[in-house]
């Protein structure tokens, strides 16, 4: 099973930001350049293989991340592209015993997300994780 904790450790060891500013199910006191991993609550399509799920291969775990970063929309929007760009283009990854397949993006770019009460710009990527079971 792949769980939220660990996309957090995955994105966590991108380098994009710190490991101690990612976090997974909230973010705690929004620090500058932080990074938030969620569920991602779509009415998503169950899909089942012809027989059950004892023939299904795979399972999908659809996320949405924040890129809380600074003050300036420019950078916000860099490294949000760069992160987009570095899930995007993920496959074969195998991350705490899990060994991701490949990601599919439900976005066609990261969304702006405007500020926060600080002025702190704001981005969000939706993509699905689909992963060995």
């Amino acid at each position: 099973m792949l769980g939220i904790g660990d996309v957090r450790d995955l994105i966590a060891g991108l380098g994009i930001a710190a490991d101690d500013h990612v976090y997974c199910g909230k973010l705690d006191d929004k620090k500058d350049k932080s990074i938030g991993v969620y569920h991602l609550n779509r009415g998503d399509n169950v899909q089942m293989a012809v027989g059950g799920i004892q023939n299904s291969s795979y399972a999908v775990k659809s996320i949405s991340i924040l890129i809380h970063w600074n003050k300036s929309v420019r950078e916000t929007e860099k490294v949000s592209q760069e992160l987009y760009d570095k899930l995007r283009n993920m496959k074969h990854v195998n991350i705490n015993d899990t060994n991701i397949l490949f990601t599919e993006m439900l976005v066609s770019a990261p969304i702006e997300a405007d500020t926060d009460d600080k002025g702190i710009f704001e981005m969000v990527i939706e993509l699905k994780f689909c992963y060995e079971r």
